[in-house]
């Protein structure tokens, strides 16, 4: 892309998306880092790039923000869809809310801004879209169904897209990180200890929240550095021919190739082996 090509990045309030603003910020593109609290986007206004408010599950505020660029520029020049959280819970007690709130941040609000931004895109016959999903767009281990379920989601939403607006000049790119070393994690934690003890998935919950906070554990395991990702998705964002996708790190690739070729009562095994689990009472 050309480094003319405005930049909208949501999610830039720490980890990937703060990161790839700076990255292709110092690469000459005007970057565009919006969070859904601007002050937390002082560092970066601080290095010249211009910050917005911008909450994807408000659509006021994301029409707001791409206005802006397109009355700067004409048209958002790439879009790098960041914002997003993960929700951990067993799926018997998710409260309906819980799962709303989840695919109204990693899904809906994602699909709104996309649209917002396409029709200056189709306009000016050009334009890239850079969807961050996870390896676990292509798997599901306990405790994870929900937050994995809007990355498969994502996957499904961007294959098609990406057939839709190729005739026009717009190009769809998939990022899938496997696990990074950011604040992701902790966000993540927190949704995952539970104030009621009377239910047969406590400690399996306890269990789980201590393997995502063993730091020690995750870089041991495949984590990478921040930096890797940013690598990464600023290649998705700027490479004149992008692949359709882009898997992050060694454990992500190892991963999504095993659940493509084992047998699922193989696949089954191996997150038995990786993940704790309930523990059924006698």
């Amino acid at each position: 892309m050309s480094r003319t090509a405005p930049v909208l990045i949501t999610g830039c309030s720490s980890g990937m998306g703060r990161q790839t603003a700076l990255a292709l910020h110092r690469r000459g593109y005007p970057v565009y880092a919006t969070a859904r609290r601007p002050d937390d986007l002082a560092e970066l206004a601080a290095e010249g790039i211009t910050t917005l408010a911008l909450d994807v599950t408000d659509e006021q505020s994301m029409a707001t923000a791409v206005t802006r660029v397109e009355r700067d520029h004409g048209a958002v020049g790439i879009l790098v869809n960041n914002a997003a959280y993960g929700l951990h819970l067993p799926v018997e007690l998710a409260r309906p809310e819980e799962i709303r709130a989840q695919f109204e941040t990693n899904v809906f609000g994602l699909v709104r801004l996309t649209q917002l931004v396409l029709p200056a895109m189709r306009a000016a016959g050009t334009g890239r879209i850079v969807n961050i999903s996870s390896m676990g767009g292509r798997f599901s281990p306990p405790g994870g169904g929900f937050y994995h379920s809007t990355k498969h989601a994502l996957e499904a939403i961007s294959d098609s897209l990406r057939l839709e607006v190729a005739p026009f000049g717009i190009k769809v790119v998939i990022v899938q990180p496997g696990p990074t070393i950011t604040d992701f994690a902790d966000t993540a934690v927190g949704t995952m200890h539970g104030s009621n003890t009377d239910n047969p998935y406590t400690a399996f919950r306890s269990e789980l929240a201590d393997m995502y906070a063993n730091k020690t554990f995750t870089r041991r395991n495949g984590a990478v550095p921040v930096e890797t990702a940013t690598r990464a998705i600023v290649r998705a964002a700027v490479t004149p021919r992008p692949r359709a996708r882009y898997a992050i790190g060694v454990l992500a690739r190892t991963v999504m190739t095993a659940r493509r070729l084992l047998p699922d009562a193989a696949f089954d095994a191996v997150l038995r082996h990786s993940f704790p689990l309930p523990t059924a009472s006698r």
